[in-house]
């Protein structure tokens, strides 16, 4: 097991995977710079989901 990094300050999060965990749309929590993010985990791999930008809407 070994624990997920923070992608944006590369910092420990209070989260553990195992060699064979899947995640997908996982809301990561960083108590140290107080980020979420949007993540997918496979094969023991942490990606950064793109989360798209708030649009804003013209009258």
């Amino acid at each position: 097991m070994k624990w997920i990094l923070c992608p944006v300050c590369n910092h420990k999060t209070r989260n553990k995977i195992r060699h064979d965990t899947i995640l997908e749309n996982f809301p990561l929590f960083c108590p140290k710079c107080k980020q979420e993010t949007l993540i997918r985990v496979k094969k023991s791999k942490v990606i950064l989901m793109e989360e798209p930008d708030a649009k804003t809407q013209s009258q």
